[in-house]
């Protein structure tokens, strides 16, 4: 394929995809003529270059739109949802016939009748005949000013202000005082040529050869004469292939670890020459590196350029009113993570206008007007870029989202009732998931959300749905800026290095030898850290990860607590390591597909001495750890709560309520509570006849205190169809037990009055709480009835 022809196909559907976005606010704003002209010039311009390089169909369709603009700019014609429809799909055929161009070289075998046959009807019919007949026929004026059309862009740079300079003389440095001074035109043809370019917006020597008064040998002529006069006017870009940027990036990605190699080497010589061309090495690659990424960056507004188009078509295919409203187009992403998002982006706006706006009599006996809002908004925050998706829908209904999981065998019914409505969101993310009443053509098969959430979260993002029913439902998507060179905090545990994204960084915390028993504190046996008056929860990295620690390193160890403040889910914990060392710029290498299902981990670089350094996944040591449970989470600010109101001298008592099958609700006081946990049933072992866990290192047997205090001797064994757990961890003297209950309902701080004695076993007595009658349960009774002699000697 000839170079020309290329460029002819890049620029040509960049102006489609311009189009797209320009009809569409031009149907919003019909007044705007300036919007009207440049539509109009861009659709001239297809014509021309088409014309020029033989695409006859293609110059006839191009032709047959260009003909209705004409008449919308003369004012003759008042623009309609009809006729923005028509030349929507003039720009969709040309979009066809420029990919069978690429295809075959050839703009294929369609005449495209029917369409040209529309868009002459759009015209007027008194003007249909005249239309056809300019189809079958173009002026020869225009076939001739064609090879114009294809020129570049320095002849608008040089029409610009010409008539200005033509009051004073012929400017040697616009084409119209190049022609004027090699005497190919009259000074009065180019008075007349000027007038005319500013009636009609076209090119100064387009108009001389239309004009007869110059011959388009000698205004190229003329172009390429101003481009050596004057270098400004020449084309200031080139284009470089993907294929090209992405090699370009990958020895970049060589480079900084070599630059690594080269400083770590560097640091450990006293040889300041050498030093000095190693921090000289470090400055240049660390700006040829920005500049590289920048190569690769680009505005979100390529993906979201789109979805006026698509939210137009969508809406009137659905019939409903809806307005596009876009926030921070200008953000910037790395090239990769754009086209991971796409297709994720564009399902979630069909979504939204599906499935969450309602049709305008619907919302209008709601009290809403008739025309649906959907919003895109995109800004960076904390070295993520976050999309936010919102619509002024109906918003998601929790009870129809839990029935059809059920429904669908998702999940059982008593997971169901203790979910909480966020947990029942996520739900429209499951493979196969969809509430749709019926299959359309826009959805309702259960098949998108899922690779939604997949997407994203193969680029190291996450998805959250917020929804309230009536006003709406907001779609949440954090990602980050690129995936190729990140910067990362290095730390140390037990002798191994670990690399931890700064996107995911918060502060570090310091705790000296002397400071660490103030400093962390145990809550319900977790350890936690009041950092400036709020309870911070901690996970150890090396017991997450089962790093043993030798003699001599026990002792290395036991010096300053370094806790790095991390963020995950939006909920912070604590990350306690061995050393912090410093922060690096690396180069992530995707894992093995060995290790892939290991959620501590996100990739693998390679550090200055040659050695692997993993790099910690933050969300799946969070979920790993389970810190980010909204159980524990709820203890947590309750025992920080209860504690602030015993200090302030009250005489109340924290308990946790609970549900236990038909006995109903049960309260333990969350003093003898050691941890609130979550379990997959996947998890349960068995013990001779007992049920147990793994649980931190240790054995933990499980009682299910539904068939206890039914008097059933023994638990019967957990049904497969429980997806999840919910247990209440007691300990004492070193060993740790799980009460399996139904639903955990709330944690309260009230004053107990315990009254009607139980004279069964395992309950000590009734008391009201939250205006309801709840069973005081006797845990160490319920716990030496299932395991004799419990407690009696410590294991270690």
């Amino acid at each position: 394929m000839d170079e020309i022809v290329k460029d002819f196909l890049i620029e040509s559907g960049e102006n489609l995809d311009r189009l797209d976005q320009e009809l569409v606010k031009l149907e919003s704003d019909p007044s705007s003529k300036e919007l009207l002209a440049g539509i109009f010039r861009t659709i001239h311009t297809i014509k021309g270059s088409c014309g020029f390089l033989g695409f006859k169909r293609l110059e006839r369709v191009a032709h047959a739109g260009e003909s209705l603009l004409s008449r919308l700019r003369d004012g003759e014609l008042k623009l309609n949802a009809e006729i923005t429809s028509g030349l929507l799909a003039m720009v969709d055929s040309v979009r066809s016939m420029l990919g069978k161009i690429r295809e075959t070289e050839q703009d294929g075998e369609d005449e495209y009748p029917v369409l040209i046959a529309r868009l002459g009807e759009l015209q007027g019919k008194e003007k249909a005949a005249k239309a056809a007949e300019a189809q079958g026929n173009p002026p020869a004026i225009q076939k001739e000013s064609a090879p114009l059309q294809a020129a570049s862009s320095a002849e608008d740079v040089a029409a610009r202000g010409e008539k200005a300079a033509s009051d004073e003389g012929p400017d040697p440095t616009k084409i119209g005082g190049v022609l004027l001074e090699r005497g190919h035109i009259r000074p009065e043809d180019l008075a007349s040529a000027l007038e005319a370019q500013e009636l009609g917006r076209r090119k100064i020597g387009e108009i001389l050869v239309a004009q007869g008064a110059a011959r388009p040998e000698d205004v190229l002529a003329a172009q390429r004469a101003v481009q050596a006069r004057n270098p400004e006017a020449a084309v200031e870009t080139i284009r470089v292939g993907v294929n090209l940027l992405d090699r370009l990036m990958n020895l970049v990605g060589e480079l900084v670890l070599a630059r690594n190699q080269l400083l770590q080497f560097s640091n450990s010589t006293q040889d300041a020459g050498f030093q000095a061309v190693s921090q000289r090495m470090n400055l240049i690659a660390t700006e040829l590196q920005e500049e590289v990424m920048k190569t690769r960056m680009q505005p979100i507004g390529n993906v979201w350029n789109k979805f006026p188009r698509t939210v137009r078509d969508l809406a009137l295919s659905c019939g409903k009113d809806v307005r596009l409203e876009m926030e921070g187009q200008d953000t910037e992403l790395d090239r990769t993570i754009i086209e991971a998002i796409k297709d994720p982006l564009t399902h979630l706006v069909r979504n939204c206008v599906d499935h969450g706006i309602e049709l305008p009599e619907a919302r209008e006996q709601l009290g809403k007007p008739s025309a649906g809002v959907l919003k895109l908004r995109a800004f960076h925050e904390g070295g993520q870029v976050n999309i936010e998706i919102t619509d002024d829908g109906a918003g998601l209904n929790v009870e129809r989202i839990r029935e059809k999981a059920i429904e669908r065998g998702l999940i059982s019914t008593q997971q169901a009732g203790r979910m909480s409505d966020r947990d029942i969101f996520n739900l429209i993310f499951l493979p196969g998931f969809s509430t749709a009443e019926k299959v359309t053509n826009v959805s309702g098969r259960g098949v998108g959300m899922d690779v939604v959430k997949t997407n994203v979260e193969k680029i190291g993002g996450t998805v959250d749905v917020q929804s309230t029913a009536g006003k709406g439902t907001t779609v949440k998507i954090k990602i980050p800026l690129t995936l190729a060179i990140i910067p990362a905090l290095m730390v140390t545990a037990v002798g191994e290095r670990f690399a931890i994204p700064q996107v995911s960084l918060l502060e570090l915390v310091r705790l000296e030898p002397g400071d660490s028993g103030k400093g962390i504190e145990m809550v319900h046996g977790a350890p936690v850290h009041r950092l400036r008056g709020r309870l911070l929860p901690l996970v150890y990295l090396d017991r997450e990860l089962r790093l043993h620690l030798g003699e001599n390193k026990k002792k290395k160890a036991e010096g300053p607590t370094n806790i790095v403040v991390v963020q995950a889910d939006g909920r912070e914990f604590g990350l306690v390591v061995h050393e912090i060392t410093d922060t690096e710029e690396i180069v992530v290498k995707p894992m093995g597909k060995q290790l892939k299902g290991i959620s501590a981990y996100s990739g693998a670089t390679i550090m200055g001495d040659g050695r692997v350094a993993l790099i910690l996944d933050i969300l799946g040591l969070a979920q790993r750890a389970q810190v980010i449970s909204e159980s524990r989470e709820a203890a947590l600010a309750e025992k920080d709560e209860a504690g602030k109101k015993e200090e302030a001298g009250t005489h109340r008592q924290a308990l946790l309520l609970v549900q236990c099958g038909a006995h109903g609700r049960m309260a333990i006081p969350l003093s003898l509570v050691s941890r609130l946990e979550e379990f997959p049933a996947t998890s349960i072992e068995m013990a001779g006849a007992q049920e147990v866990t793994q649980y931190r290192g240790n054995i933990m047997p499980l009682i299910r205190l539904s068939r206890v205090l039914a008097a059933a001797g023994k638990e019967s064994a957990i049904s497969s169809q429980d997806a999840r757990l919910q247990v209440v961890v007691y300990s004492e003297a070193g060993r740790s037990v799980g009460l399996v209950v139904d639903r955990i309902v709330d944690i309260v701080d009230e004053t107990l009055a315990v009254e009607n004695p139980a004279e069964r076993k395992g309950v000590l007595g009734s008391s009201v709480i939250q205006k309801r009658v709840t069973d005081l349960l006797d845990v160490p009774g319920v716990v030496r009835e299932v395991i004799p002699g419990f407690g009696e000697s410590a294991r270690i």
